[in-house]
């Protein structure tokens, strides 16, 4: 039997047969190929016409060079302190602190009493000053008294020389009575520079005056006070950014520990570059009332500055 099924394989009628059904099966394939590729044709095709659903075509953006002012900032640190720091010693003579009356943190008027120095050798140099004084004065009165008998009585009752005499004793009791009226004056300014008082109205930053300490004039200072209360930050940028710095512009500073900013403004930007570290410094102007912003603390600004860069202009297309 596989005999019989060899020789029909084999001969012209065989092959012709096994020819038709690989063809058959070939345009199979290819209708189901066709077929295949359209309906997925279709299935693409379809959301593009169906309203929400639809298919956006990809966004086209053309970019326009120009150059115009850009926004940008400039970072720097430093330190809190106060805009004029202001040392107040004893200007007087030596001498012992009998009384303080502030404390750090106090806000003072002008005129107001900080502190007391013993007053006991001032007054008595005042006593004494105003005895002389009043001892000159009484000369002065006498010496007067007798110039004037000389020039009441004439030529006829005093002889030349006596006149003289007379008339340069109540001139010389007069210059007196004016160097004694100086003495008290100093003696007195003396007196008042026991008590040591505010030059200007400010905040107290540091005291160092102790009850019983000697306060000598020059050297001691007393206090430190912040004068009008003003407080700034001080900083350094590096010298690339100084020019983008103007008076005025605004700045956020921030401080370690206070989870609030505080707004200044730039009021000084330095003259110099160092030349060590090629840095300039910036001084920024700070709320005086903000109990927050205390002097030595290390704080971080930010300043708003408009430079000229670069610039681009987005139109999107479709």
């Amino acid at each position: 039997m596989n005999q019989t099924l060899m020789t029909s394989d084999a001969s012209p009628e065989g092959r012709s047969m096994r020819w038709r059904v690989y063809a058959g099966i070939g345009v199979v394939v290819v209708l189901a190929l066709a077929a295949g590729v359209w309906l997925l044709g279709r299935a693409h095709a379809a959301p593009a016409t169906s309203g929400k659903d639809s298919v956006v075509p990809p966004l086209i953006t053309v970019i326009i060079p120009s150059r115009g002012e850009v926004n940008a900032s400039v970072s720097l640190t430093g330190l809190i302190s106060a805009r004029n720091d202001m040392p107040i010693g004893n200007e007087g003579d030596a001498d012992r602190i009998a009384e303080v009356l502030v404390e750090p943190g106090d806000h003072v008027r002008q005129g107001q009493v900080l502190a007391k120095l013993n007053p006991i050798t001032a007054q008595s140099q005042v006593d004494n000053m105003q005895a002389s004084l009043e001892q000159e004065r009484a000369n002065a009165v006498m010496a007067k008294g007798e110039w004037e008998r000389a020039q009441q009585g004439g030529s006829d009752l005093f002889s030349k020389e006596e006149n003289e005499r007379r008339r340069m004793s109540a001139a010389t009791a007069e210059a007196k009575v004016k160097a004694a009226e100086a003495q008290v004056a100093d003696a007195r300014n003396r007196l008042a520079h026991t008590i040591i008082r505010a030059p200007t109205d400010g905040i107290v930053l540091t005291r160092t005056a102790e009850v019983g300490q000697i306060a000598v004039p020059g050297s001691t200072v007393l206090f430190r006070l912040a004068r009008d209360g003003q407080i700034e930050m001080r900083g350094q940028v590096a010298e690339q950014d100084v020019s983008h710095l103007k008076i005025g512009q605004e700045a956020q500073v921030r401080l370690d520990g206070v989870a609030r900013s505080f707004k200044g403004t730039v009021w000084q930007i330095g003259a110099i570059i160092d030349s060590t570290t090629r840095q300039g410094t910036v001084r920024i102007a700070l709320p005086a009332s903000d109990q927050d912003l205390r002097p030595g603390a290390f704080a971080r600004a930010e300043i708003r500055s408009v430079a000229a860069w670069g610039s681009s202009c987005r139109r999107p297309r479709y």
